[in-house]
């Protein structure tokens, strides 16, 4: 059963003169965007959303998750629960994802009775890993080795295969490098029980990628099929969880534009709408990709600090339907996460002169997750 929770003001009934694929047209002011997911990304997403005169309407179980603290409304009820998708349908005039998990079911759902932005098709492909690399690969897109595992005996002759080494991931539902587990120099005994010590799911083997960084790019694709993309990033990640993004990236000019090639070719193959995020290996024999995450991406939260428009209110427009903006970067930065009790710095981090802090609304400082970010910045010329 939904409930809702009520962050002031109440809306108008909002006539629809449009098909449930496409909006007819750039979204009025006033206008309801509804956004699965109440986390950071939904929350930032709510304030680029309210900087262009656009309501929000937040589908999530958690009540004051960080995103309700921002949007006019929230629908408190699990992704999959058909009243409040229902609900969510008929009070917004187009609906999105902060997250990647949200049911393909729930949103299919949904795209039937309104516009539906990134489409479901594309959180099929990212949701399995063993997929996302099957399409990449489909699309002319290099990737780690992979081998599918569905028992003990799979992973065996894929260990084997990969000369004892690689990692060993659930295909569904992993992030923040959970759900993983290394292998280094192993033998088929190694591959005893593992299968059911991960939870007897679907998983996959992918090969140890020899890199000399990591890159992510941050891309947008509009309804029309155009793109833009912001600088590449150069990212590291400890345990598994994103410390730091710094921009530009250390790669070449020539890497980093083959980077943003790749991140428009995977928009288009997916006929997708909307801020997608990828991620890649700076490799010894060039690019290869890691995954993509069909949303807003928490090493593009420098584009907050550095750009005029931030990838939240680019995703905002592509849904929207609003002119993609410029992606121009005006200044240099590190963008860095702050992780658990790291939060706690904040007060000296504010003190900082050119330095762009954003916490999350979070009132637990747990090990591990999320409190905030902050992004130092170098002035530098603005390129033509």
């Amino acid at each position: 059963m939904a409930r809702e929770a009520d962050g002031g003001g109440g809306r108008a009934p909002v006539e629809r003169g449009m098909s449930a694929a496409t909006p007819a047209g750039p979204l009025a002011a006033g206008s309801t965007i509804g956004i699965i997911g109440g986390g950071q990304l939904g929350r930032m997403l709510a304030m680029a959303a309210a900087r262009l005169s656009y309501r929000t309407v937040i589908l999530e179980p958690q009540v004051d998750c960080p995103a309700s603290q921002m949007a006019n409304r929230q629908i408190v009820a699990g992704y999959d629960d058909p009243q409040a998708l229902a609900e969510l349908a008929a009070g917004c005039d187009v609906v999105t994802y902060e997250f990647e998990n949200v049911p393909v079911s729930a949103a299919e759902a949904l795209a039937a009775q309104v516009p539906v932005f990134p489409p479901p098709s594309a959180l099929e492909v990212s949701q399995d890993r063993l997929v996302e690399k099957r399409f990449l690969n489909s699309i002319g897109l290099p990737t780690a080795p992979f081998r599918a595992v569905d028992g003990d005996d799979d992973l065996a002759e894929a260990i084997a295969a990969f000369g004892g080494d690689g990692i060993l991931k659930t295909r569904r539902m992993g992030y923040d490098g959970k759900g993983q587990r290394v292998f280094r120099d192993a033998t088929g005994e190694d591959a005893k029980g593992v299968y059911e010590a991960m939870g007897g799911v679907p998983l996959i083997l992918e090969g140890f990628v020899r890199f000399q960084r990591e890159v992510s790019v941050i891309a947008a694709r509009d309804s029309a099929g155009n793109c833009v993309c912001y600088d590449a990033a150069e990212n590291v990640h400890v345990g598994g969880i994103l410390r730091r993004s710094t921009v530009p990236a250390g790669c070449s000019s020539h890497t980093a534009i083959a980077a943003q090639e790749f991140a428009v070719t995977i928009l288009s193959r997916l006929d997708y709408v909307g801020v997608l995020g990828v991620e890649l290996f700076d490799a010894e024999d060039g690019l290869v990709v890691n995954e993509i995450a069909p949303r807003v991406h928490n090493s593009g939260h420098w584009t907050e600090a550095a750009c005029a428009i931030s990838q939240f209110e680019q995703h905002i427009r592509c849904v929207a339907g609003l002119p993609l903006g410029r992606t121009l970067r005006h200044s240099d930065c590190v963008m860095e996460n702050l992780i658990g009790d790291e939060v706690f710095r904040a007060p000296e981090l504010a003190a900082e002169n050119n330095l762009v802090l954003h916490l999350y609304g979070k009132a637990e400082a747990r090990p591990g997750r999320k409190m905030g970010h902050f992004t130092r910045l170098v002035t530098r010329p603005v390129r033509p």
